[in-house]
């Protein structure tokens, strides 16, 4: 996978399928009795999981968009975390920035009636836990790593894309 430093690392796979094939050959794979992957589709959108009793903190999941185009269909794939992962770091970064907006705004009151403003130092404080925070996310990620390998596997073989 990449080294960047996106949280949700994406992908996209040109195929020579239909959207209609696309969906359909993920599915025939999905109700296999012996695949290692379950998965939700919604229309022209597929969530690829990995089992519940194999899943840690840090499972990714795979979403999939497919969108058909003139000579098949393209595949917009994006790996992420589980909704309550993600949604837990997002609970934590608006608090940090309504944090920060507030040191800020009290700070520059304090700087614009002459008085000490020690308390933007506290912005060295949140910028350390935004820093942390991403860390974690990476730290997360490469926790995961394998288990993305696998998912972006199962997709590949699923379509018969190489």
């Amino acid at each position: 996978m990449s080294t960047t430093l996106a949280i949700r690392p994406k992908f996209n796979i040109v195929s020579k399928h239909s959207q209609k094939e696309v969906i359909e050959k993920i599915k025939v794979a999905l109700d296999h009795p012996n695949t290692a992957i379950m998965g939700t589709l919604i229309d022209t959108h597929i969530i690829l999981k990995i089992p519940l009793t194999q899943q840690h903190y840090w499972s990714p999941q795979l979403d999939l968009d497919i969108e058909e185009t003139t000579n098949g269909s393209l595949i917009n794939a994006r790996f992420g975390p589980r909704s309550s992962v993600w949604l837990m770091f997002t609970f934590f970064y608006s608090i940090l920035s309504f944090i920060s907006l507030m040191i800020l705004i009290m700070g520059l009151a304090q700087l614009n009636l002459g008085m000490s403003a020690q308390i933007l130092w506290g912005l060295c404080i949140t910028s350390i836990l935004f820093l942390s925070l991403l860390l974690t996310a990476k730290i997360g990620q490469q926790l995961g790593q394998e288990e993305m390998v696998q998912l972006k596997k199962f997709l590949l073989q699923a379509i018969h894309e190489y």
